[in-house]
């Protein structure tokens, strides 16, 4: 009896025994915040340094972990491709990672350049390559996996790093200045290049330096505008000045010297490359020793076909921007060129945003006083950002002296942008030729109506009014005046929008300030040769009207003036009646009637034109180009340009 209750008075003491040892070999539960989640959902040895979850899961399945992989790779690496356990899928991306591994440490002992980093890239990129174009399973049927875009990420950052320290070793070999240069040796790999899809400026055969855009960043650009894809976003480089001196006028250049062009294609283009392995099918991609770079303009090519397969290319569309004006010197060049300084601009120059694509629309912008093409940093990043204009318009900047006179920059771009067309489409008949938009801010809104409107005779007639002439005395005047003073609208032109333009001028040119920096601006040698003849004849015409002995030649400042004769007479000159107009209009006196208000420079008055097809006024001072409202507009403009006419 006593042992049968011992028995049962232990039965509490072994439940619990029990309870404990089943304890130890059961699974417990706790919780993580979200941050933890997503840190091990999509951390990975590219953000942490460590191993991914999915690429540690795959290892423990073949008996390893990732501190045995680190100790000794090669069989790691092994295991991983030959083990039966595994789908390729796993196989693939987890050695496209670990490869990755090997070549962020051989790229820290190494350098960019040494054969083993390059190497060890080129395998991620090829594991990578291989996961998403020979598995079973497409790209687009893991498309919401995050593992897809984890080796995505791996074989772009691979390629990225790849290329860039090939052509690092390019450079130091100094084979860039060859069309086709020699590529540094990489073990036993044979190394090809396919440039066909890319267009490097005409005058620079070969970049630089090639510079990862995700390696960039900017103050004053308000976004960054890129493409998520296939592929490694570059910038392709020069080292030549941006803000060099545009080319002398023909009367300047010696017997036989030809002029340079005025125009220069942006030196800093977009590059989006790719790493293409040879083969078939899996086993090929992972056993050739050939592979091909592949060279894009992201702005012509949106897609790529790979393995049967049509993926979107990757790009960066504001790095290359952002970084030729960063490396330009155009905010104190401006200065130099207001005041005459050496190193100012004496001739306009044109910049093309981007390669030359004779099938997108053509948008010009023109800055104003004292500016640079630093006035559009946001408008055209903007605009290039809006994947729809992205695709049916290009820029061309024109840079020009904005101490000339009016009429002389109305005569040298108009010349400017002739032959820039000339060059690049002598038919005339591509679609970048034709219904081209002008955009002008100020002093360049000014120039932009003047370049779509003609001066019938109404300017000779005022100068004959003032000075008398006839016969060959006549004659010789109309000659030299004839480009300053009769012109007609630029036909490939066919919208323009005008913001804060002082079309008939402004009181502000008067102040005692305006006119103190008028006293101070200086015509460069240049420019007085051009005028000097025709001052001196007319003052020979009419001795009365000399100032002092002599005929002042108005400046910049002079013709803003409303009450500048020039102004007075070219406010009033007809435009193309093919043109539609957009004015936008800045309003700095809250409280003040529509009619009476102005942006603190420019009058409403002045900005505002009868017959345009929308006016929008909104609050801003002078610098109304960048008020994100402003750029709206602008863009809502282009957009309607695009539609059919009817709908219009």
């Amino acid at each position: 009896m006593k042992r049968a209750l011992r028995f049962f008075a232990s039965l509490p003491v072994l439940a619990c025994a029990a309870a404990l040892l089943a304890g130890c070999a059961g699974v417990t539960v706790g919780s993580i915040s979200p941050a933890e989640y997503l840190a091990q959902r999509r951390g990975d040895v590219l953000t942490t340094g460590r191993l991914s979850t999915s690429a540690q899961e795959v290892l423990r399945v073949i008996g390893s972990d990732a501190d045995l992989c680190r100790k000794d790779g090669q069989a790691c690496r092994n295991a991983l491709a030959d083990s039966p356990g595994l789908s390729d899928e796993q196989r693939l991306s987890a050695l496209s990672e670990v490869w990755l591994q090997v070549a962020l440490a051989s790229e820290k002992h190494g350098g960019a350049t040494d054969a083993a980093a390059i190497e060890a890239w080129f395998e991620t990129a090829r594991h990578a390559y291989a996961y998403l174009f020979f598995t079973a399973r497409k790209p687009r049927d893991r498309a919401f996996e995050d593992r897809q875009t984890q080796v995505r990420d791996y074989y772009n950052y691979a390629v990225q790093q790849a290329i860039t320290g090939l052509y690092d070793g390019v450079r130091r070999n100094g084979s860039r200045a060859v069309a086709q240069p020699a590529m540094p040796k990489v073990g036993d790999w044979r190394i090809e290049t396919d440039v066909s899809n890319l267009r490097l400026p005409s005058d620079t055969p070969l970049p630089d330096e090639l510079i990862p855009a995700a390696s960039l960043t900017f103050s004053g650009l308000r976004n960054t505008y890129r493409r998520d894809g296939f592929g490694a976003e570059l910038v392709a480089a020069s080292d030549r000045r941006t803000d060099d001196e545009p080319p002398a006028p023909r009367a300047d250049l010696a017997d036989g010297q030809q002029p340079r062009p005025p125009y220069r294609e942006m030196p800093f283009p977009a590059v989006t490359a790719l790493l293409l392995f040879d083969g078939a099918n899996l086993g090929d991609v992972l056993r050739t020793r050939t592979l091909r770079i592949a060279a894009y303009d992201p702005y012509r090519t949106a897609n790529v076909q790979l393995a049967g397969q049509e993926v979107p290319l990757a790009a960066n569309f504001t790095s290359g921007y952002g970084l030729w004006l960063a490396r330009s010197d155009f905010a104190l060049q401006a200065l130099r060129s207001l005041f005459g300084g050496r190193e100012g601009l004496t001739q306009p120059r044109i910049y093309l945003m981007q390669p030359y694509d004779p099938n997108r629309r053509t948008v010009i912008m023109l800055h104003g006083l004292a500016s640079s093409p630093e006035a559009w940093i946001n408008v055209a990043n903007e605009v290039l950002g809006d994947e729809t204009l992205r695709r049916r318009y290009q820029i061309w900047q024109v840079y020009y002296p904005t101490n000339a006179p009016l009429p002389l920059n109305n005569f040298a771009i108009r010349e400017a942008v002739t032959q820039t067309l000339a060059h690049f489409d002598p038919s005339g008949k591509a679609p970048a030729s034709n219904d081209i938009t002008l955009i002008g801010h100020s002093m360049g809104g000014v120039l932009s109506r003047l370049m779509v409107s003609s001066s019938e005779d109404k300017l000779w007639d005022a100068l004959l009014a003032s000075y008398p002439m006839q016969g060959a005395q006549q004659r010789r005047m109309e000659e030299k005046l004839a480009p300053y003073l009769r012109f007609e609208p630029l036909p490939q032109v066919s919208d323009a929008i005008f913001i804060a333009s002082p079309h008939r001028g402004t009181d502000f040119a008067n102040n005692r300030i305006s006119r103190w920096v008028a006293n101070l601006i200086t015509l460069p040698v240049a420019m007085l040769g051009q005028l000097g003849d025709i001052s001196r004849e007319l003052i020979r015409i009419a001795p009365a009207r000399q100032d002092q002995g002599t005929l002042r030649i108005p400046n910049s400042i002079d013709n803003l003036s409303d009450r500048d004769p020039f102004v007075r007479l070219s406010s009033g000159l007809p435009m193309n009646p093919r043109v539609r107009f957009h004015s936008i209009i800045g309003n700095d006196t809250p409280g003040v009637a529509q009619a009476l208000s102005s942006d603190g420079i420019v009058p409403y008055a002045s900005a505002h034109l009868d017959g345009a097809a929308s006016e929008l006024v909104i609050p801003s001072a002078h610098s109304v180009q960048e008020n994100p409202l402003a750029i709206l507009e602008i863009r809502r403009i282009l957009r309607e340009q695009l539609r059919p006419e009817a709908a219009r």
